[in-house]
């Protein structure tokens, strides 16, 4: 699954000859594919319904930790909102591991980052949740308190993400590098195997 980039002007719409202008997707599942002759459309994708699957069973699992953790440890009117801000920190640097090791050191695989990613640490974070408490902090006059939230959830959060990126870069065995060149090789393979075990 590919989308094309817009093509450079004096092209007519035809792909540079090194592909430069085709990037994928969803690397996790990346399968080069052929051009289609001018004036041809590509038929429609099928639906895939595993992915979705995974993804649903991912979101409902990290929504229920998230939702014990609120409930865990529940929020005094004009307190410190620890159990969402300890939600989003731990979500932000296990998203950072997981992209490492997704993209840069394991073999492609279709499930781990629909379910990992999308799905668990999707649902275990919350933007929505963050933004109800910011208002209701606003709303009753909570400025300091409300400032602290809104800064620190930014800051430790992108910190968070670097953290666990650089750590899993740091610690990944086997080195970062050989990632990249199995994805490839995966591909490369992915491309030459008869339509029938492609599929498999």
């Amino acid at each position: 699954m590919h989308r094309r980039l817009n093509a450079p002007s004096g092209t007519h719409g035809r792909p540079p000859a090194d592909g430069a202008d085709v990037l994928p997707i969803d690397p996790d599942t990346a399968v080069p594919l052929p051009a289609e002759p001018a004036g041809v459309q590509r038929p429609a994708r099928p639906r895939q319904w595993d992915v979705v699957a995974v993804v649903a069973v991912g979101g409902g699992v990290g929504s229920i930790a998230r939702y014990t953790l609120a409930r865990a440890w529940p929020t005094p009117v004009g307190g410190f909102p620890w159990a969402t801000f300890t939600t989003n920190i731990t979500g932000s640097l296990l998203l950072g591991v997981l992209m490492v090791h997704v993209l840069e050191v394991r073999p492609p695989n279709r499930y781990a980052r629909p379910f990992l990613g999308v799905g668990l640490l999707g649902g275990f974070t919350t933007f929505s949740t963050y933004a109800v408490e910011l208002r209701d902090l606003l709303a009753r006059g909570h400025l300091a308190v409300a400032d602290a939230y809104a800064l620190t959830s930014l800051v430790v959060g992108l910190a968070a993400a670097w953290t666990g990126i650089a750590a899993t870069r740091r610690l990944a065995r086997p080195p970062v590098s050989g990632g990249p060149q199995r994805r490839a090789e995966a591909d490369r393979t992915a491309t030459t195997r008869p339509p029938s075990e492609g599929n498999r």
